[in-house]
């Protein structure tokens, strides 16, 4: 368990709530469990391999699981569903429709072609561009940005009296952008999606990925190489 490299290095953001960052072995996939100061109702986004230490993590806080939204159906993502639902099992479970399938389908989460093949419980709500709902006094809207996977959605998070942030999944990281070479990959899609969606959101705004170190829309649209046009 560990906690991401603040942004505040890179713009002068802070983040709205209490984050906690669960890297899972492997594929150094993070799982973030975060909730408003004062509350005990928490969301998760990609629950991963490392179940037990989201787990262990909401013991240690005393939070309980409100929502797990999934950014994509890859297995490293959505590993721990089931554990998340076995423990809190009146949290619903969110996914871009397109990306739905991969859930129950070994092959298609790509689990089966590692030759370790899970699956996760069906999704309780299916997104689309532009939706949006509220959990743990959190505002989410819902950025179709696919191209890493064919269904990957973004979470922009709202809390009154701040700026944005954003869970961003496999779509953008700190220098570079997800893999378009998986089955549904697409990279001339991807890029679109990070210029089109991400980077005309306010340079302060902070994007928490799916691998490695947090990062701010602003540096990456000053200086990722990845996401020229």
């Amino acid at each position: 368990m560990t906690t991401p490299i603040p942004a505040s290095g890179l713009s002068g953001s802070s983040s709205p709530f209490e984050l906690q960052t669960v890297v899972s072995p492997l594929f150094e996939e993070n799982a973030y469990l975060f909730a408003l100061p004062g509350s005990r109702e928490a969301v998760v986004v990609d629950p991963g391999l490392d179940a037990e230490g989201i787990l262990d993590c909401l013991r240690e806080h005393d939070w309980h699981l409100v929502a797990i939204l999934n950014t994509h159906g890859h297995a490293d993502h959505i590993a721990g569903n089931e554990a998340m639902k076995d423990a809190f099992p009146a949290a619903p479970l969110l996914i871009g429709e397109i990306d739905a399938p991969m859930l129950t389908d070994p092959v298609l989460n790509l689990s089966g072609l590692a030759g370790a093949p899970l699956v996760s419980p069906p999704a309780d709500r299916l997104l689309r561009e532009g939706d949006r709902f509220s959990f743990a006094g959190m505002d989410f809207e819902v950025l179709d940005i696919p191209g890493h996977s064919p269904g990957h959605v973004v979470f922009v998070v709202r809390v009154t009296g701040h700026a944005p942030v954003v869970f961003g999944g496999d779509v953008l990281f700190r220098g570079s952008i997800g893999r378009t070479d998986f089955p549904g990959g697409d990279h001339d899609l991807l890029i679109r999606g990070i210029h089109n969606k991400l980077f005309r959101l306010p340079p302060g705004v902070i994007v928490y990925p799916g691998h490695g170190p947090v990062t701010t829309v602003g540096h990456e649209k000053r200086t990722n190489p990845y996401c020229r046009l």
